[in-house]
């Protein structure tokens, strides 16, 4: 029978941990695979890994995975699927905003042929007008300004085949924009529609300082655009400054004016001055990125490892990944 593995990051999340495994067991129970949950605490400072423990305890589907320190959910999400032997996987939160009871329909398009099947929002309860905003903003100036076509209004909750975990296996850049990963490996995808639930419990932990480094993230690490955009916009403020100049040298030549003083000057400085730097921002953002690339460290290191009783049990200590 075919295995399906469902991987659920998590940071800080003991106030929904139950509520969440008590949903996701109902579904894995109908569904005619063999399941197992991989749990990945991301350096909690909570009561998230002992729910974890307990969870294992009660159910031997349940595996658990304890990250050295709080490296991130791009990085979290990445241990887990390294740790994945099955047919597919599931990429679920756990806070309870993407529905488990969805499963069925992600594994009824990857048994019709699909090797990437991903949840897509038509709606998004508990959120305010400002943030679905934002994030549509961003999904479409992605869609422009990508070279990887990243599906709109899409999170991480998606089900990918075996070989779509291999290919992405292969990617280890450090810098993690999962979204566009799941985008840029191709392969035979579709689309699920459903509508999001507000948070069943605890707080949010992407305010909006997070989402915008997020969001910087996924735009420099699959499009270029920023680059571009700062070429041409230096390109067109040398124009209009040099245009504006021979404006001035003109009238003072032709009709003995003087040549605009201060005012006027400061205007012209600071209008290049602000040019300049935004450019020197965007290099900056893509020369950081170039510099954390080149010192190779790994993505992350886990402190206990326990994969589910229906697999071998292992437990090792602050264990290097690639």
């Amino acid at each position: 029978m075919p295995r399906l593995t469902v991987v659920v990051p998590a940071y800080n999340e003991s106030a929904v941990l139950a509520a969440f495994h008590e949903r996701l067991s109902k579904v894995l129970d109908q569904l005619p695979l063999d399941c197992d949950v991989l749990y990945i605490d991301d350096g909690s400072r909570d009561d998230t890994w002992t729910i974890m423990q307990s969870l294992a305890t009660a159910d031997p589907r349940v595996g658990t995975l304890k990250l050295s320190r709080n490296f991130g959910k791009e990085a979290a999400l990445t241990a887990g699927l390294d740790h994945v032997d099955a047919d597919a996987a599931v990429v679920i939160d756990a806070d309870l905003q993407d529905p488990p009871e969805l499963i069925p329909q992600l594994v009824e398009q990857w048994r019709a042929g699909y090797d990437v099947v991903y949840a897509t929002r038509s709606a998004r309860a508990g959120e305010t007008g400002f943030k679905r905003f934002t994030a549509s903003a961003f999904y479409r100036a992605m869609e422009i300004m990508s070279d990887v076509a990243v599906p709109r209004d899409t999170g991480d909750f998606r089900l990918l085949s075996r070989r779509a975990l291999a290919a992405l296996s292969q990617l280890r850049e450090r810098q993690r924009f999962m979204k566009g990963l799941f985008a840029w490996i191709g392969y035979r995808q579709t689309a699920v529609k459903y509508m999001r639930d507000p948070r069943l419990a605890g707080k949010t932990k992407w305010n909006y300082w997070r989402l915008t480094q997020l969001a910087i993230e996924g735009i420099t690490s699959f499009s270029s655009a920023p680059l571009k955009l700062a070429t041409w916009t230096g390109l067109a403020a040398s124009v209009l400054a040099f245009l504006f100049g021979l404006k001035v040298l003109l009238k003072a030549l032709l009709h003995g004016d003087p040549v605009p003083g201060y005012p006027s000057l400061m205007v012209v400085v600071l209008f290049l001055g602000g040019i300049q730097l935004l450019a020197l921002g965007v290099i900056g953002e893509y020369l950081g990125r170039n510099y954390n690339e080149t010192k190779q460290r790994p993505l992350y290191f886990i402190e206990e490892e326990h994969l589910p009783a229906t697999r071998t049990t292992i437990h090792t200590e602050a264990t290097p990944q690639r």
